[in-house]
C-alpha cells in the first residue's frame, strides 16, 4: 500500500506535491526574541523591558518573523521596531539554547543576545509599547508569564529556579 502511494504521489507535478506536503505537514510560528543587556560592565546587570497592550507585566522585545526572513534579521527588525534600538543582525549573539519551542509545539521563539550601551534612546509608538526602561535582573518588575517563563531557560526573573515551569507556555 505505501508503495503505491508513493509511486502515485511522485507522478504528480511538482506544484501539486508541494501543496499537498504543505496541507499534510504541521506549521510553526516563529518569532525573534531579544534579550538586550547593559554594555557597561561595571553597572549592576540589566534588561530592556517593555510594557505593552494590555500593561499588566514587563515583556522582552520580540515579534514574529515574515516569511523566509532569517531569525536574526526579524529579531534586530522587532527591536527597533519595538523600542528604537537599533543593531545590526551581525551583532546579535545567538542564545543557547537558540530555538525555544513551546509547550503547544507550533511556536518557536529564536533568542539573541544584544550589548548596548546605557544611554541609548527609547523610541516607543505609545500604541503598540507603552514604554521601555532598564530593569536589573535582580529586581525585575511583574513580567508576563511568557517572559518569566523564556527568562528561566536562561537562569533569570522567578522561575530560575523552577525548570519545570519552562514547559507551561
Amino acid at each position: 500500500m505505501r508503495g503505491v502511494f508513493y509511486s502515485t504521489f511522485y507522478r504528480l507535478p511538482s506544484r501539486w506535491r508541494r501543496r499537498l506536503v504543505r496541507l499534510a505537514t504541521q506549521k510553526y510560528i516563529v518569532g525573534g526574541v531579544v534579550l538586550v543587556r547593559d554594555a557597561d560592565r561595571d553597572a549592576p546587570d540589566r534588561l530592556v523591558l517593555l510594557r505593552q497592550p494590555p500593561g499588566y507585566g514587563w515583556s522582552l522585545p520580540a515579534g514574529l518573523l515574515k516569511r523566509g526572513e532569517p531569525p536574526a534579521v526579524g529579531a534586530a527588525r522587532e527591536l527597533f521596531e519595538e523600542s528604537g534600538i537599533q543593531v545590526s543582525a551581525e551583532d546579535l549573539i545567538p542564545l543557547s539554547p537558540n530555538a525555544l519551542v513551546h509547550s503547544n509545539g507550533r511556536w518557536v521563539d529564536m533568542v539573541f543576545e544584544a550589548r548596548v550601551p546605557a544611554d541609548v534612546a527609547f523610541a516607543v509608538d505609545g500604541a503598540e509599547v507603552y514604554e521601555a526602561a532598564w530593569h536589573r535582573i535582580d529586581a525585575l518588575p511583574p513580567l508576563t508569564a511568557p517572559t518569566a517563563r523564556l527568562l528561566a531557560y536562561y537562569g533569570m526573573g522567578p522561575y530560575a529556579e523552577y525548570p519545570e515551569v519552562r514547559g507551561g507556555d
